[in-house]
């Protein structure tokens, strides 16, 4: 019987040592799905209809560029997660003068540029200075943004220490805020501006989440997180890839087959089957766009005003968003969305009447020269697909006896041309920067913006002076006015046929997760995680 007790206990003791060896165990922290996934990389594959121009945002214009650049610059201050409203940037705080004259900024303090040089006042000022002398024809925005009748708006940038920058303006600037929070104007590493020079563009550097690491022209650019980035914890990713697909349903076929994880530019005929896919999901991008048939007015039969009615009259808009939206746009009558404060909804839209162009072209005196209509190689957030959209205007204005051949080129030279005014009738469109109605009607039909990004090279002395009054204009309801009627003069003058105001799709593996679309068309991918 002891015999038996003894063997008893020994097997007892035995598995309580076993259970508490496991009790121990079991305090441990387990490896989990997550832990195994936290050593895998975070890649992000961007696939897009286009490849950028080049990574210096203060010498383009394209929304191709600005996807890329706004991930590895930032700048003084940033709009909301999917807004225009304003918030601490490179800068945490600022305090603007009574006269609106002044505006002075306080700088973040231990940011870093990618290259290892300290972000300071004197970064910012070096910045801006080189924007302010640089040519117009070079420094778009800038010359768009903060020059008008030849007057330097910012008068003055001064480094007040280290971290403190002070700007004087020559006027009061109603968006001066939402301009400097624009891709344009990132703070770039003035380091890396005297060593590259005029190659800058192909060696960008800033203080963003991501830094450069490669570009393949015309197929992809690879940026890596920058580890010594100030916001801690971000970003999540640790490469982002942007590859160049021009074709739309080969970009889809490609996030179907897991060769990308993300696309934008998805149809809106292949929409259904996103949603109906299990392992993707379909995105919208809030709307602040105009797609619209630019109209070159100093070149003939588009010099005459007649002329530019007629071909108003002749495009039946409706048709085209049916059938190339599939209700993912509304049909434009004005050249900015009735999203941005300042619209005139009481202008009526040229109605689709073929009769009324033919009298209009026959009072021109049109005598039915041919004309190059020249549609968008890459397709764009305002314009799915501008061959097809081209094809249908070519019919409508066929029907009223204006011959029209359909040309394209690559996406940098068609975005050239179009800028030198080398286009009869042209595609293309416009996604605001900021929200605001200046970036709309004075960035794209001022005179001001002839040479930049007023492609169709339009001017009308009043509508000039009631743009410059509206920038000036602190009181929101007299802007609005401003506003309000100069559109109703460029409606008459018809330098455009607006189209289509476009919700834009994108499409993605179901496990990229907090990626936010931003209604300016680019956003920084810093919290975006693939589970």
């Amino acid at each position: 019987m002891l015999k038996k007790l003894w063997s008893v206990g020994l097997l007892l003791l035995i598995f309580v040592l076993a259970a508490c060896s496991g009790n121990d165990k079991a305090n441990e922290p387990a490896e989990t799905d997550g832990d195994k996934k936290s050593n895998v990389p975070q890649v992000l594959v961007f696939g897009r209809g286009g490849d950028s121009v080049s990574l210096d945002p203060a010498i383009v214009t394209d929304g191709e560029s600005a996807k890329v650049t706004i991930n590895i610059y930032e700048t003084l201050v940033n709009f909301g997660e999917q807004d225009t409203t304003i918030h601490p940037g490179l800068a945490e705080s600022w305090e603007v003068s009574e006269d609106g004259l002044t505006y002075t900024f306080k700088l973040r303090e231990g940011v870093k540029f990618h290259d290892g040089t300290d972000f300071n006042a004197e970064a910012v000022v070096k910045n801006f200075e080189r924007w302010k002398a640089g040519a117009s024809e070079k420094f778009y925005y800038y010359h768009s943004m903060f020059k008008a009748d030849g007057e330097d708006i910012i008068s003055e940038v001064i480094a007040d220490g280290d971290y403190t920058v002070i700007f004087k303006l020559s006027r009061p600037q109603a968006p001066f805020l939402k301009n400097l929070a624009m891709f344009s104007f990132g703070i770039a590493s003035p380091t890396a501006l005297d060593q590259y020079g005029e190659s800058f563009g192909d060696n960008p550097v800033g203080t963003g989440p991501f830094k450069f690491v490669e570009w393949k022209r015309n197929d992809s650019i690879t940026l890596e997180k920058f580890e010594d980035y100030w916001q801690e914890g971000l970003p999540k990713l640790d490469k982002v890839i942007f590859r160049s697909i021009p074709d739309n349903s080969a970009r889809l076929n490609a996030l179907v087959a897991g060769e990308i994880d993300l696309a934008d530019g998805i149809n809106p005929s292949d929409a259904q089957s996103v949603e109906g896919n299990a392992n993707l999901q379909l995105i919208e991008r809030p709307s602040m766009n105009i797609g619209y048939l630019g109209l070159t007015n100093t070149r003939p039969p588009f010099d005459n005003k007649l002329v530019r009615q007629a071909v108003n009259h002749a495009i039946d808009k409706q048709a085209i968003v049916d059938a190339f939206f599939l209700g993912r746009a509304e049909v434009a009558v004005n050249p900015m969305p009735p999203s941005i404060s300042g619209y005139n909804d009481e202008i009526q839209d040229y109605e689709y009447n073929p009769e009324k162009a033919k009298e209009l072209l026959a009072q021109a005196g049109y005598d039915g020269t041919p004309i190059e209509l020249w549609a968008m190689p890459v397709p764009r957030p305002y314009m799915p697909d501008g061959r097809k959209v081209a094809e249908a205007i070519q019919k409508n204005l066929q029907d009223v006896g204006i011959p029209s051949e359909i040309k394209t080129a690559e996406w940098a030279t068609y975005l050239d041309m179009a800028k030198n005014g080398e286009f009869d009738a042209f595609l293309l469109g416009w996604t605001g920067d900021n929200g605001d109605a200046d970036n709309f009607i004075y960035t794209l039909l001022d005179k001001d913006t002839i040479g930049s990004n007023n492609y169709a090279y339009y001017s009308n002395e009043e509508v000039h002076n009631l743009l410059i009054q509206a920038q000036s204009e602190v009181d929101e309801e007299k802007r609005n006015e401003l506003y309000k009627k100069a559109q109703e003069i460029i409606k008459e003058d018809a330098p455009w046929v607006p189209l289509a105001h476009s919700i834009p799709l994108l499409a993605a593996k179901k496990g990229v997760t907090n990626y936010k679309p931003h209604p300016t068309g680019s956003e920084v991918l810093s919290n975006v995680e693939i589970q």
